[in-house]
């Protein structure tokens, strides 16, 4: 029950994350646009250009999804060892600073303002650029919306098993790519429209995150680990 539990929560953070990211998903639809604009394109339609949208938008999420494998294969496999013995320690650790972080969220609390800020450079292919975009993504987004990492590191620090804490991640990949891959079928109008939406919602989405992870970290610190009993 609890690891089914770590994997919702993985997914659910993954989710979370660029959907509560206004400073940068934006940015998202009219990237898709530069990267279809600048492929060479013999009819130039419409059609085409949405054709190539998608494509890039599948390119982007094989490099959300493979660059959460790799930090969760790092982090399953080296950190295994040392997990094991403080586990006890580290875990209500990581609720109490998700705790904290939920407040700091509930009241309205920046946190990208208190971390730094990632660029994207854009280079000469455009597919590659669309996978190095997807391998950066979480290290773009992120200090927008850190809320959703800690999330993370705090559900893969419960458990010692390697291949739970590897699946943690990469749920946290499909979750990360998932509202980018609807961006991409959706045309750039209704794209925009609905990230508009998100960005004027920013305070509602951050509440409700805020109270979600309060209620999760209660129950870890409370059932789970038994801080307070």
């Amino acid at each position: 029950m609890e690891i089914l539990l770590n994997f919702w929560l993985a997914f659910f953070a993954g989710i979370i994350a660029p959907l509560g990211a206004v400073c940068v998903l934006p940015l998202y639809p009219g990237f898709l646009a530069y990267l279809a604009s600048v492929t060479k394109n013999k009819k130039g339609d419409e059609k085409s250009i949405s054709k190539q949208i998608i494509k890039f938008g599948w390119i982007i999420t094989a490099g959300v999804i493979t660059s959460m494998f790799l930090v969760g294969l790092i982090f399953s496999f080296f950190l295994k060892e040392s997990l094991t013995n403080v586990i006890g320690i580290v875990s209500p650790i990581a609720f109490s600073i998700l705790l904290i972080v939920s407040l700091l969220l509930i009241f309205n609390f920046d946190l990208s303002k208190i971390l730094p800020k990632y660029n994207m450079r854009n280079k000469k292919n455009p597919l590659l650029t669309a996978f190095v975009f997807g391998l950066f993504f979480g290290a773009i987004v992120l200090p927008c919306n850190p809320a959703s990492l800690v999330l993370l590191f705090a559900v893969s620090t419960s458990t010692i098993s390697f291949l739970n804490n590897l699946i943690n991640f990469i749920l946290f990949g499909i979750g990360l790519a998932a509202p980018l891959l609807v961006f991409s079928y959706l045309s750039s109008f209704k794209s925009k429209r609905i990230i508009n939406s998100l960005v004027n919602k920013k305070r509602a989405i951050n509440l409700w995150t805020g109270i979600i992870m309060f209620v999760i970290s209660l129950y870890y610190l409370i059932f789970v680990f038994e801080v307070f009993i």
